[in-house]
């Protein structure tokens, strides 16, 4: 007797063209694949946050850098501050020192936030000559 979707062969059951043996060895590899997998995927969308947010604060960074040279606000000092409601997790400060004796002061700007329950930051700084 012959029940449909399974035929007896010498070789043993078959499902569908499949063996026994060749069904129960894929559930295996599945039950191994999917969770290394998945445990990637997790691992690249925790990375690609974290690129997000250190090219957002590099960004933010240029920002005030570019706002310091061009008011000419760095003549007041070292200032900090942050990014108000548009960027709330983010928060920057600046320090300027006078370069190897000369005229020149280099500015740098720091950006800092929050990741993981420990402090990140970013740093960018430039060289310039006050007028």
């Amino acid at each position: 007797m012959v029940l449909i979707g399974t035929a007896r062969t010498r070789q043993g059951i078959t499902v569908g063209g499949f063996t026994l043996l060749e069904v129960l060895a894929t559930f295996v590899l599945i039950v191994i694949i999917i969770p290394v997998a998945m445990k990637g995927l997790g691992m690249i969308m925790k990375l690609t946050d974290q690129s997000v947010q250190k090219v957002e604060a590099c960004s933010l960074a240029e920002g005030i850098l570019t706002e310091l040279v061009v008011t000419q606000d760095y003549l007041n000092g070292s200032m900090n501050g942050d990014f108000g409601e548009d960027w709330p997790k983010y928060r920057w400060e600046t320090q300027v020192v006078d370069w190897s004796g000369v005229a020149v002061k280099e500015i740098t700007v720091y950006v800092y936030w929050e990741e993981s329950l420990r402090e990140e930051a970013v740093t960018l700084s430039t060289l310039v000559y006050p007028e």
